[in-house]
């Protein structure tokens, strides 16, 4: 996949419920955000742009050197937003392949960042994701932890079958955790945000279950770790250490 035609953005939002403002916490002397924009683009996929609702957002993210835009500040979710960015940067249809990188993922590797496209190499697939395999007994009943019920397909890779706050699948066998980082052919982002909430969407509160419902295809890989994602103070302070070691 030529890299000219890949482009990762970073939806980032002040307004966040848990922690506002979260996205320019200063972590190892660096906004949030940025040190998400850094690890984007050492995955070397492509133009790395942060997109936000935020004109103090985006004045960080110019200062530090990276690329970021404004989109509107009614947007329900990260991929409406990415998908307004993706209009207003490349309105003549060049990028074939979006990646949508969370903007409070401060430690997530560029490996991670990357095994995510390699998902998305067979050409039926729409849209590629990410999981690791749970290993705390406690986060296979916890809701806040989804899982990825999936068919295998290869070693760490499977397709999609459902997404659910619920222990599944039943029986013997792993349960693979769900990380929220996307990558998008470019018509299945379109087709995506213009479907509108799907039944099984608003009752898990997960959107990825409209593109299920509406028969595209999600091929999930498997990866080592889960990226510590910052909804809290204690998460925050974490991601501090982390960086900082």
């Amino acid at each position: 996949m030529a890299v000219r035609s890949n482009l990762v953005l970073i939806p980032a939002r002040m307004a966040s419920t848990r922690l506002p403002g979260k996205v320019l916490a200063d972590i190892a002397g660096l906004p949030m955000v940025v040190q998400v924009a850094k690890r984007a683009q050492e995955a070397d996929l492509g133009r790395v742009v942060v997109a936000t609702d935020s004109h103090e957002v985006l004045k960080a993210v110019q200062a530090h050197g990276f690329e970021a835009i404004m989109t509107g500040a009614d947007h329900q979710s990260g991929s409406d937003r990415i998908y307004e960015a993706l209009q207003l940067l490349d309105p003549q249809g060049k990028v074939e392949i979006v990646v949508n990188v969370q903007g409070d993922l401060p430690t997530i590797e560029a490996k991670t960042v990357r095994a995510a496209m390699d998902a998305l190499q067979m050409p039926q697939t729409d849209i590629a994701t990410l999981a690791v395999e749970i290993t705390d007994e406690e986060e296979k009943t916890n809701p806040h932890v989804v899982k990825v019920v999936g068919s295998p397909l290869a070693e760490n890779r499977l397709r999609a079958l459902y997404f659910t706050r619920a222990t599944a699948p039943y029986g013997d066998g792993p349960l693979y955790h769900h990380i929220g980082l996307y990558a998008y052919r470019r018509d299945a982002l379109s087709r995506f945000v213009g479907l509108g909430p799907s039944p099984l969407e608003k009752r898990e509160k997960l959107e990825q279950l409209r593109a299920l419902e509406a028969g595209m295809r999600i091929d999930v890989a498997i990866v080592d770790s889960i990226p510590l994602g910052v909804d809290t103070p204690a998460d925050l302070e974490q991601a501090r250490k982390m960086l900082a070691s």
